[in-house]
């Protein structure tokens, strides 16, 4: 179905069109139930929607929409294991990996026959917390029979957003004997930084890779097992290395014990994949009982999902509200403000989360959209953003919808009662700022405003907020395991509402596909002494050519 011929479509598009009429002052003013009615309470998280350029009609419009779309059937079949996923034909379950036991979700087997996710799911994350539990108490050691102190997760996208996302922002929660550290990028500054005060007796490598393929993973993963077995040997692989992955073989021949791969499954998309093995890290460093926190706290998000109408249903109007802005009205971005330190690299997840997701131009049917999908997401911990890109929020000629994350309580006490008071006085500052950002932003500050505080009116042009400018706050007693489940389920859900709106599928990411072949094409020509390949194009040829000038592989300048 194209979407954007039916009615519904036409209704929000007509609605739209009175846009630049929603004014935030007019909307309070004239409405005194609004914050009541627009906030809502799922989990341990407040959603407060008030701020958002939206009436009563338009919200009404946005989930008829999502009704045309087939929201709530798309919803039911995810949970059911239908294969939703249609370009790559597999079924989208990451959902399932926070199923309680006794959940039946069945899926067609590799060996034919209908398999329980969800035992097999919890089949794992027994191994998973036997493991851990070893590596946490000493027991678990390494060639020297040293116990280990650093685990170094190897893996990316996917594979390292979400467990380093995660144990950044559960530090007060982690073990204080083991410390993690994550390896991404192949430029080898990022290994040599992780290893440069390691001690290889006690260092423990998890190389995550859903397919054991990954180019800059595999790669990282070869220099580490260098630096291990020069220090140790070529027996020391199997006390200092465990898999995530799929690939059995390819786990295998890298030198892995195939006993040592915890599995992942072909139905749950990287960056959907933290709640799986590929939290392994995360789990070691915080405990398994924290991990279920986790879990459990994704869990009361997902039942909301699934079993709350469409009009109350948190997830899904915040992410009609996001197909409001960048469909309809024409804001291309979203800003995402977490007010905690802790949550540092949790936009960065987002990034991908809902970029990757969305980032796509035609329809499940294969044909090109004619409107605009998945905005571009980004932002930076308050109070760091206010003295960077607040400026261009408040006074700049683009409106940026923004979230804003708080939460009521520092991330950690203190016993000490003094510097618990002082952590309670920075967290309040943070809090107040958090606030008066929203504020500033929904409501600004006019220009008789300005002429009654007495400023110059010379000046009075630079010192108006012209306000308007919508965001969501999310409140949360305190960053937990439970909080931090939701706050990503909570988004999750929001992905999957703006995919099915537009027609699109948000399971696969065959654009990041494209760039990696034409690496792989690329780097052997890097080094190699013939010029290279008319396959590429004139610039790319030029920049290849003058590569190897300045690392003197051709004679040139570098040489």
């Amino acid at each position: 179905m194209d979407i954007a011929g039916t009615s519904e479509w036409g209704t929000v598009s007509a609605l739209a069109e009175t846009f630049d009429d929603l004014g935030l002052r007019r909307l309070f003013a004239d409405d005194a139930g609004r914050v009541e009615r627009l906030s809502f309470s799922v989990g341990d998280l407040l959603v407060d929607l008030s701020k958002h350029r939206v009436t009563e009609e338009v919200l009404v419009a946005l989930v008829a929409l999502a009704q045309r779309a087939g929201l709530d059937r798309r919803v039911q079949s995810m949970m059911q294991g239908e294969r939703i996923n249609s370009t790559e034909d597999r079924a989208v379950l990451h959902t399932a990996l926070r199923a309680p036991a006794g959940t039946v979700i069945e899926v067609d087997g590799d060996l034919g026959g209908r398999v329980d996710v969800v035992a097999a799911v919890h089949s794992m994350r027994k191994r998973m917390a036997v493991f851990c539990e070893r590596v946490r108490d000493g027991d678990w050691v390494g060639d020297t029979g040293a116990p280990i102190e650093t685990v170094v997760n190897i893996g990316i996208g996917g594979s390292d957003l979400g467990p380093s996302m995660a144990y950044e922002a559960l530090a007060a929660y982690r073990d204080e004997r083991l410390r993690c550290r994550f390896v991404s990028n192949v430029d080898s500054s990022d290994l040599v930084t992780a290893l440069s005060d390691l001690d290889p007796a006690t260092t423990l490598f998890v190389v995550a890779s859903k397919t054991f393929t990954t180019s800059e993973t595999l790669a990282n993963a070869v220099s580490a097992r260098r630096w291990l077995t020069d220090a140790l040997g070529d027996d020391a692989v199997a006390r200092h290395f465990v898999a995530v992955s799929t690939n059995r073989a390819a786990v295998t021949e890298f030198g892995i014990d195939a006993a040592n791969m915890f599995e992942m499954w072909d139905w749950v998309g990287g960056r959907y994949s933290l709640d799986s093995a590929i939290g392994l890290s995360l789990m070691a460093a915080v405990g398994p009982e924290r991990f279920e926190e986790m879990l459990s706290g994704m869990r009361i998000i997902d039942e909301h999902f699934a079993a709350e109408p469409l009009s109350g249903n948190v997830p899904v109007l915040a992410g009609l509200i996001a197909v409001w802005y960048r469909t309809f009205c024409g804001l291309p971005t979203r800003a995402v403000l977490p007010y905690s330190q802790a949550l540092r690299r949790f936009t960065t997840y987002l990034q991908q989360l809902d970029m990757e997701s969305n980032g796509k131009r035609v329809r499940l049917d294969g044909e090109p959209v004619d409107y605009q999908t998945g905005p571009i997401v980004w932002g930076e911990p308050g109070t760091n953003g206010q003295h960077s890109f607040h400026q261009l929020l408040h006074q700049g000629t683009t409106v940026v919808p923004c979230d804003f994350i708080v939460f009521a309580n520092p991330d950690s006490g203190d016993s000490d009662e003094a510097t618990g008071a002082e952590a309670t006085r920075h967290h309040e500052l943070l809090a107040a700022n958090c606030l008066a950002q929203a504020e500033a932003l929904a409501f600004g500050r006019t220009a008789e405003e300005v002429a009654v505080s007495g400023i110059d009116p010379g000046l009075a042009p630079h010192r108006t907020f012209p306000g308007n400018r919508p965001s969501t706050t999310i409140m949360a007693p305190r960053l937990t395991p439970s909080v931090l489940g939701q706050l990503i389920a909570f988004y999750e859900h929001q992905t999957l509402t703006q995919g099915v709106v537009w027609g699109i599928n948000p399971f696969d990411q065959w654009g990041v596909e494209l760039g990696k072949s034409l690496a792989a094409a690329i780097a052997p020509e890097l080094g190699a002494p013939e010029p290279p390949t008319l396959a590429h194009d004139p610039s790319t040829n030029a920049l290849i050519t003058r590569y190897r000038e300045l690392t003197g592989r051709s004679g040139g300048p570098g040489a």
